[in-house]
């Protein structure tokens, strides 16, 4: 039966749409097994919708958030009320799963774990609610032990993936580090003994008035404490006071369990980092290819003795791909993927498409200055013409800098003086008159496009603390006072001026935009603490929750000198006033959290709870602290490291180069470093108007038009560095590993061939 003209445009389109799934996958590295079927289809786009994926994490944020709500509270809301509302929270999570199984075999989704994990945790949750909310109904009060589960949530949706890697990360690295742990508690241990004999039976006392060191739990707990050197020196100085050489003891417990326990820790964490990391780029490397071959299968024709796809299938693939994209930057992808011009894109090009997509062009419309328009003859006349000539030049930036500096040396000095108050305006003046200046040379719309941060900041800054300035003035002049307020944001304002600097000196530049740039992947590692500290603070709150109080201090109350806790009195948590440092809401204990994360005088806080409680409750203190300061805190470091080595020593990768060599060819580039100070228009919209431009770079810099750059010369992330690295290892023609291989890879798996690639890092 022949196939009739609709239903063969169906299947075109839906060819397409599945060949465009498959590319997007690999554009956004998401591993998700789908169904091919055209309902199937239109599900997983209607799955990975910005819309779907904002509502999705609105929810959890919502669900976390309710722990200010419920007892303790920050705002104290009725259980019902948050009760109704974790419900519908519930409902949305499950609906997002079964949305999920409608488009993933079913195979597939029972085996997945995070699916597993999420029923299981509503299963949890619903039951917990309905326990807590009849024990309540008869005024018996329970632990509401689910909201610690909450996390869950965020861990597992499937765009949280850097979270679970993170976690994986860590579930990876603890058969190695539990060793070393072993051995440095057992290090903790042997010193405990050491120290019970050495000064356990000749009667010293701390400060306190208390026994020194004749309990050995006690003795290991303040040994750990001198691993932080949170106690350091106090721990020490009974001893060192009775006798001079007990201090060797001390000196040689740092060297040992401090500095090389702590770095042994540092190179175990480190190093089981990378290996897993470039064991999961491994994975996603050989998916995206994988992905990449697929669709290219889906659109292939034969010409002469190769498949390709034709380059009207690959024009409707990239805007399905990409629907935002401009045809100038279409036009430009398709003179890098159709070198010869051949009407067609032959299979190794065709697997570049997800790489040249997440590559940034950013599209620069060079235009003319309105005043160029309004009145040419003032604007091209030869005054004007020294005037911008002078604003572009390099001393016009030095002169500003030194300024700037001058202008430090007086917000140092007193803000009484007459004359620092008039040196202020006189600076302003000089700020107002670069930026004008600057209008004048530079078009509007470049010096403010949407990648001129410096720019934004330097003009908000200036505009603000004018503004302040004036109405301090004001209030002065007529009531004849400061107002504190406006005061305090003036001189906040002036100091924050003194960061234009950065702008000009290029090494500071490198350091703060690589710090900009890899800011979201470390938005990770927020999520990644962000779990572990919810987890925690929903532990301390059902524990600790009203055994400290925070009383005011002009308060009378008989309590007041002791926290609100009789068994703290004469404690050094109570002498030193943490009384504020509790666990009776959500925001205080995420501080408790953060001042236990910098580790100083976190002893005090651990023994004040404990002794509320009981000494148990140190356990909770240094379990917190083997998580977060000994794993993820690490962790961390590990990625900071990586980062900057991707920032200061990778070179542009080959997709990249290719861009950037065909724009070249084409006559429409402008180098990164033409764009500094403002000089280009950066991103600015407008109509595509083709290819514009004349070679020779004289005649361009004249010319207007659409020009293109690649945005940075740096990979972002460390994922993206390991899968460059990876992915030089593969040759066009390898198709890679089956995908049960692929997902069952291993660190111990040897994939690459090369010796530099172990030791690049």
């Amino acid at each position: 039966m022949a196939t009739t003209p609709r239903a063969w445009l169906a299947e075109v389109l839906l060819d397409l749409l599945l060949a465009a799934a498959y590319v997007s996958d690999a554009q956004y590295s998401r591993n998700v097994p789908f169904e091919t079927s055209p309902q199937a289809i239109r599900l997983y786009y209607f799955y990975n919708h910005w819309l779907m994926r904002g509502a999705t994490y609105f929810f959890i944020c919502v669900d976390l958030s309710l722990a200010l709500f419920e007892e303790p509270a920050v705002f104290p809301l009725p259980f019902l009320a948050t009760s109704i509302i974790e419900v519908l929270c519930l409902t949305v999570f499950f609906g997002r799963l079964i949305h999920f199984a409608k488009v993933t075999p079913q195979m597939v989704f029972w085996k997945d774990t995070k699916n597993i994990c999420i029923m299981v945790t509503i299963a949890l949750t619903l039951i917990d609610l309905i326990i807590y909310g009849s024990l309540e109904a008869v005024s018996i009060h329970s632990v509401r032990w689910s909201r610690a589960l909450r996390p869950v949530f965020l861990i597992n949706v499937p765009e949280s993936r850097q979270i679970r890697r993170a976690f994986r990360s860590i579930r990876n690295t603890l058969p190695d580090i539990l060793y070393v742990f072993l051995l440095f508690m057992f290090s903790v241990l042997i010193f405990s003994l050491m120290a019970l004999k050495l000064f356990g039976d000749r009667g010293l006392k701390t400060v306190e008035g208390s026994s020194y060191f004749t309990d050995i739990l006690e003795i290991a707990f303040e040994l750990y404490v001198l691993v932080t050197t949170a106690n350091s020196p106090d721990v020490m100085l009974p001893a060192y006071d009775f006798n001079w050489w007990y201090s060797l003891y001390f000196v040689t417990f740092i060297i040992i369990n401090t500095y090389i326990f702590m770095s042994v820790f540092l190179a175990v964490v480190y190093n089981n980092y990378r290996k897993h990391l470039k064991n999961e780029i491994r994975k996603l490397v050989y998916l995206k290819r994988h992905k990449m071959i697929e669709a290219f299968n889906i659109l292939k024709v034969k010409v002469g003795t190769e498949f390709v796809v034709k380059e009207t299938e690959w024009r409707q693939l990239t805007k399905v791909v990409a629907p935002d994209i401009s045809t100038s930057h279409l036009e430009l992808l398709l003179r890098i993927s159709d070198e010869g011009q051949k009407g067609h894109v032959d299979k190794m090009n065709f697997l570049r498409l997800a790489d040249l997509l997440n590559i940034q062009v950013v599209t620069i419309n060079v235009r003319r200055h309105p005043l160029e328009a309004w009145v040419p003859r003032v604007y091209q006349s030869p005054a004007s013409l020294w005037v911008r000539k002078m604003v572009q030049h390099r001393i016009f930036v030095w002169v500003f800098d030194v300024i700037i500096l001058i202008n430090a040396i007086f917000i140092a000095l007193d803000e009484k003086n007459p004359f620092i108050s008039y040196a202020e305006w006189l600076f302003l003046s000089l700020y107002v008159i670069e930026i004008l200046l600057k209008l004048y040379t530079y078009e509007p719309r470049a010096y403010f496009g949407r990648k001129q941060f410096w720019n934004w900041f330097d003009t908000l800054i200036i505009i603000t603390a004018l503004v302040a300035t004036v109405a301090n003035a004001t209030i002065q002049s007529a009531r004849k006072y400061n107002s504190q307020q406006i005061l305090d944001i003036v001189l906040i304002l002036r100091i924050l001026r003194l960061l234009r600097v950065i702008i000009s000196i290029q090494r500071f530049r490198v350091i703060v935009t690589t710090l900009i740039n890899i800011g979201p992947t470390m938005l990770m590692f927020g999520g990644l603490v962000l779990v572990v500290y919810y987890a925690f603070a929903i532990i301390g709150m059902e524990v600790f929750q009203g055994k400290v109080r925070f009383f005011e201090p002009n308060s009378t109350a008989p309590d007041s000198l002791v926290c609100g806790n009789p068994a703290l009195k004469g404690s050094t948590f109570a002498r030193d006033r943490y009384c504020k440092n509790n666990f009776n809401d959500l925001a205080s204990s995420f501080i408790v959290l953060m001042e236990l994360t910098v580790v100083n005088q976190w002893h005090i806080l651990a023994g004040g709870f404990a002794l509320v409680t009981h000494q148990a409750a140190k356990l909770y203190f240094i379990l917190f602290h083997i998580v977060v300061v000994i794993l993820i805190v690490n962790i961390f470091i590990a990625f900071i490291l990586e980062a900057f080595f991707v920032a200061y020593s990778l070179e542009k990768s080959e997709v990249e180069t290719a861009i950037e060599k065909k724009i070249q060819e084409l006559g429409v580039g402008i180098q990164e470093e033409d764009m500094q100070d403002g000089k280009l228009t950066d991103n600015i919209d407008a109509k595509d108007s083709g290819f514009m431009g004349d070679n020779g770079d004289n005649k361009r810099k004249a010319s207007k038009g659409l020009y293109f750059r690649i945005a940075s010369k740096k990979y972002r992330t460390v994922d993206a560095l390991l899968q460059r690295m990876f992915e030089c290892e593969i040759a066009p023609e390898d198709e890679g590993p089956s995908l049960d291989e692929i997902l069952n890879f291993s660190p111990s798996d040897i994939y690459l061939k090369n010796p530099n690639f172990e030791n690049t890092a």
